[in-house]
């Protein structure tokens, strides 16, 4: 009753939202330099649900999420958006692509019960998780499916997405099992 259980290992997902497919290429380089090589990577997808990222990253945005291959804890996703967003605006510089945001890097995490996202932004639906960051659960796994809610971005809720956090959270229930 007493007793604190320290939270299991969970699994770092980036979504990727580029301007074009060579930024694409470069946020998935950068991504693997500064958290650890992919064990997946998603098909491209053209992100076309919302008009938001247009002044920052072009007309023909480009979305993909990347798996990384070691586990995380699930208490360091704050650092980790503040380590993403050091490295978009890096990539800014380096690509030099004449958009001010050419990269958008949405860190979060999938254990076996959820889809969790970083924001640095507060909403009704968002906790606070320490560092000037928030989170949500953004989708929740419950009898093989994967659980919108109201709140939930419209591209996440595609099957196509799902498939992929498929895959992710399968090899996760293989890396537990390991530990």
């Amino acid at each position: 009753m007493w007793t604190l259980n320290k939270p299991r290992p969970v699994k770092l997902i980036v979504g990727v939202l580029a301007a074009d497919a060579r930024c694409l290429a470069a946020a998935r380089e950068a991504i693997a330099l500064e958290f650890g090589a992919a064990d997946f990577i998603s098909d491209v997808w053209p992100f076309t649900q919302t008009q938001y990222y247009e002044e920052e990253a072009g007309e023909h945005i480009l979305r993909q999420f990347v798996s990384v291959e070691s586990l995380i804890a699930p208490g360091d996703l704050a650092q980790i958006k503040h380590r993403a967003n050091r490295l978009e605006q890096a990539l800014a510089s380096e690509l030099a692509a004449g958009l001010p945001r050419p990269v958008n890097l949405d860190p979060g995490y999938i254990e076996p019960s959820k889809l969790v996202l970083a924001s640095t932004k507060n909403f009704s639906h968002r906790i606070y998780i320490g560092d000037n960051m928030y989170a949500e659960v953004t989708l929740t796994y419950a009898r093989g499916v994967w659980i919108v809610y109201p709140y939930t971005f419209s591209d996440y809720q595609q099957k196509a997405y799902h498939d992929f956090f498929d895959r992710v959270r399968s090899r996760l229930v293989e890396q537990l099992k390991e530990i």
